[in-house]
């Protein structure tokens, strides 16, 4: 029997009561062939069984990158399930998306029209009220297209947003012409028009470059809201807080120091801007109503 010093770098020595003293250079050699492909079967089957497996994707959240805000829902935001059958009211919650501070009213049990010239505060159906459309400084005529009751009282396409509410359904959307206008008059509805902000999802720019107190009309996924800005914002950065919000589409109210309401589930009132009673007689509103 050979010492150990003895044993070559291709032999291997087997302990056994019957174990030969050692094998010759190829037997060795196809030894561990067998050996080395047996072991990277068992791996590459191993492999294959985790990858179809495993419950966790890839494409899952980081543990350690930052995740995106997300868009807060109803329920997290109000913190219990809203109560359906409840009188009207306006859920009022408030947000930050890219360093903005956002407020987000969304009427519940409530319907919107249009109102033109000065609202009754007192008026206990109202649960939400907000200006709608531009009137121009020199005149005081409503800039754009408006239908009010099926009845047409401006027409002009300088603006491309369009909000239509037409047998209680909302529309809100960008077109140089729709004919929600006319199905409005014929119908007896709502038409109003305004800078487009959010198109399909996609921010739109628009001309004016000031920063001011936002507001706006917004569709997320068919749910109507609306929301503003307490800070001063560029057309541009409050449209892109609104797609990072996960509006669908939303054009813009009158914004800036103009007073408007809304009324919470306390039933408490809740104002904003400023109150001016000398306002023009066509001032025109959105006004959600249980």
């Amino acid at each position: 029997m050979k010492e150990e010093k003895d044993i070559q770098d291709d032999e291997i020595r087997i302990i056994g009561e019957h174990a030969p003293q050692s094998r010759p250079a190829g037997n060795g050699r196809m030894r561990w062939r067998i050996m080395l492909g047996c072991t990277l079967l068992i791996s590459v089957i191993g492999l294959t069984w985790v990858l179809t497996n495993d419950p966790q994707p890839d494409e899952g959240e980081s543990y350690f990158e930052p995740q995106p805000e997300a868009v807060i829902t109803r329920s997290q935001r109000i913190g219990r399930i809203v109560d359906l059958q409840a009188s009207g009211f306006c859920e009022i919650r408030d947000t930050t998306v890219n360093d903005i501070p956002l407020r987000i009213y969304i009427p519940h049990n409530a319907g919107m029209t249009l109102h033109v010239g000065p609202l009754d505060r007192q008026d206990t159906t109202i649960v939400f009220a907000a200006q709608a459309a531009d009137i121009r400084k020199d005149n005081g005529k409503i800039v754009g297209a408006f239908v009010l009751k099926g009845e047409p009282l401006a027409w002009g396409l300088s603006k491309k947003g369009y909000c239509a509410i037409i047998d209680g359904k909302i529309t809100i959307g960008r077109a140089d012409n729709s004919p929600l206008f006319e199905e409005a008059t014929e119908k007896g509805g709502y038409f109003f028009r305004q800078y487009p902000l959010v198109d399909n999802g996609v921010l739109v720019e628009n001309a004016p470059k000031n920063k001011s107190i936002r507001r706006a009309l917004c569709d997320r996924n068919g749910e109507i809201m609306m929301v503003d800005c307490s800070t001063p914002e560029s057309f541009h950065d409050f449209a892109q807080a609104l797609v990072d919000l996960g509006m669908t589409n939303a054009i813009y109210l009158v914004g800036s120091t103009v007073f408007g309401w809304a009324v919470n589930e306390d039933g408490c009132r809740v104002e904003f801007g400023v109150r001016n009673d000398l306002l023009p007689q066509n001032t025109s509103y959105i006004v959600w109503r249980k």
